[in-house]
């Protein structure tokens, strides 16, 4: 079955959503999604959106710290536009019914998080993202230019490779016009044909064996774009949240960062104050040194876990300002947070990296857009600040809506035929255990030698392991009917091996990349993007 818009979302978080209503002012929109259209890592996000909202803050003060947070790899023009466009954009929020945690004076009540100069963190309570999810769902439900597809899952995308007649492959010229889709439920591959295409697939955390993404966090986007030949970028930097909730399960409950920002304080168990060691903001550093510190004293003490203390600040404020948090804690893992301290330990949270793109969300493929977690618009460079996620994606899907708005009236598409989808020959295989097995093991790989401390034997021993993986994973692709996990295990392959190569060109430790083989920073040589096409 071929399904024809004019406009194609891949993905259903804040970006996806955002750019769906504002390109249905001029046409037709397809929305494909995984799960059910709420299921996002923006549902999970607590935090918040970081903006210049107060008269005491400013555009200079929020530049000058997600720069300082980027440690040199952040493209300052894109770091402006976020900034500068930022407050417009959570208005329009407001406008269509998000509900943003005020003070008694109706002010926005604005919260301060690990890197952040000054109190700029619009909130609702605990739970930002799904506030926002949930009016950008109602919205986009009640539109009439837009059809939403739960339950597909995008396979590949539509190029030149895929027209029923003979094309040039032109790396250097490619154009996407749609993705090929398995619906779940009835076990069947459309094509869904567009003439533009936005890539809002989120994240990869699932990449590694402790993360706090939801399940349908599994790289998609970035592997898909890489495949059609878009070009990669700073894959090396993969955020590892400081403070997910200990022996949580998976995916690992995540503490917000606005809970140190509160005033909640890092301690070994003993104890014992750590971060004045490792940073003069102490409990308020950025996350990529909050993470390594972490890292360093449970490898240095032998410990499994370090304690996040509220105990000194009142119950009754606690509970006020992190109500999902504390009733999450209390009711699930038997922790009143205001008697007791959080154990804590970092997880994969936020990939830095992914398809590269300009300032107007444009791929290096025509037709393709990406925003929000998928893209490096250069925003986060080696290390995100917190809270810019959200904002990223609505800035930037608002700057890509527009472009693909004059992208559709100026540039008609003529989409070639393309095929049906072909799995003639190929068997229902009854091997799930390889699935599981494989996913598992690259978790464990990941994890191991991958994660927030790296060195090149480590790298190395990686890169053999992930290299056999991902032959076995295709072959055993090429040869079996699709299924949801082994498109998600193909995916995930791909990306841990970019992640990889990426680590092993980039010889120093900036940001989220730290090796023991390069202990230093080297502006001589790498201070700029790891590029991968």
């Amino acid at each position: 079955m071929t399904h024809r818009f004019d406009f194609l979302v891949l993905g259903s978080g804040i970006a996806g959503l955002s750019y769906a209503l504002k390109v249905a002012e001029c046409g037709t929109v397809g929305i494909i999604t995984k799960k059910e259209r709420a299921e996002s890592n923006t549902n999970y996000a607590q935090g918040g959106v970081a903006a210049v909202m107060s008269q005491l803050d400013s555009f200079d003060l929020h530049v000058r710290d997600t720069l300082s947070a980027g440690v040199g790899l952040c493209h300052r023009d894109a770091v402006e536009i976020l900034v500068r466009e930022g407050p417009e954009r959570l208005r329009e929020l407001a406008q269509i019914g998000v509900e943003f945690t005020r003070n008694q004076a109706g002010e926005l009540d604005l919260a301060r998080e690990g890197g952040h100069s000054i109190n700029r963190i619009v909130h609702s309570h605990d739970l930002t993202g799904r506030e926002i999810e949930r009016a950008l769902v109602a919205r986009v439900t009640s539109h009439p230019n837009i059809q939403v597809f739960e339950n597909h899952i995008a396979i590949d995308l539509l190029t030149e490779h895929h027209a029923a007649t003979k094309h040039v492959i032109d790396r250097t010229n490619i154009h996407c016009w749609g993705a090929y889709a398995l619906n779940v439920h009835e076990n069947a591959v459309h094509a869904f044909l567009a003439n533009a295409v936005l890539l809002a697939t989120g994240g990869l955390g699932h990449v590694y064996l402790h993360t706090t993404n939801p399940q349908i966090a599994t790289g998609d986007g970035i592997a898909m774009a890489y495949r059609a030949g878009a070009t990669i970028a700073n894959m090396e930097f993969v955020q590892f949240h400081p403070t997910s909730l200990y022996d949580s399960g998976s995916p690992s409950f995540l503490i917000s960062e606005a809970v140190r920002g509160y005033g909640g304080i890092l301690k070994t168990q003993d104890g014992e104050e750590f971060m004045q060691k490792y940073d003069e903001r102490k409990s308020l550093a950025p996350r990529d040194i909050v993470a390594y510190a972490i890292d360093t004293e449970l490898k240095r003490r032998g410990e499994d876990f370090v304690l996040l203390d509220l105990r000194h600040l009142p119950a009754d404020g606690i509970i006020e300002h992190f109500p999902h948090i504390y009733e999450t804690c209390l009711n699930k893992f038997k922790l009143d947070i205001t008697r007791e301290p959080i154990p804590v330990v970092p997880a994969a949270h936020y990939a830095c990296g992914g398809v590269l793109t300009d300032t107007n969300g444009r791929t290096s493929i025509h037709g393709l857009y990406a925003s929000g977690e998928v893209s490096m618009t250069g925003v986060h460079g080696a290390n995100r600040l917190a809270s810019n996620s959200l904002l990223e994606g609505l800035v930037f899907s608002d700057r890509a809506a527009r472009d693909a708005r004059r992208f559709f009236r100026e540039h008609p598409v003529a989409i070639p035929e393309i095929k049906d989808w072909d799995d003639s020959g190929t068997l229902n295989s009854e091997e799930w255990v390889l699935i599981s097995h494989n996913r598992r093991e690259i978790q464990q790989i990941m994890w191991d030698y991958v994660g927030i401390v790296r060195s090149n034997l480590r790298l190395e021993r990686a890169l053999r392991r992930m290299d056999l993986i991902r032959n076995e994973v295709e072959t055993f692709y090429k040869k079996t009917k699709v299924t949801e996990g082994l498109i998600e295990l193909r995916n995930l392959a791909l990306c841990a091996m970019l992640i990889i190569k990426c680590a092993m060109k980039r010889r120093e430790s900036r940001g989220l990349h730290v090796t023991t083989d390069y202990r230093e920073r080297n502006d001589k040589e790498f201070l700029a993007d790891t590029i991968v096409d």
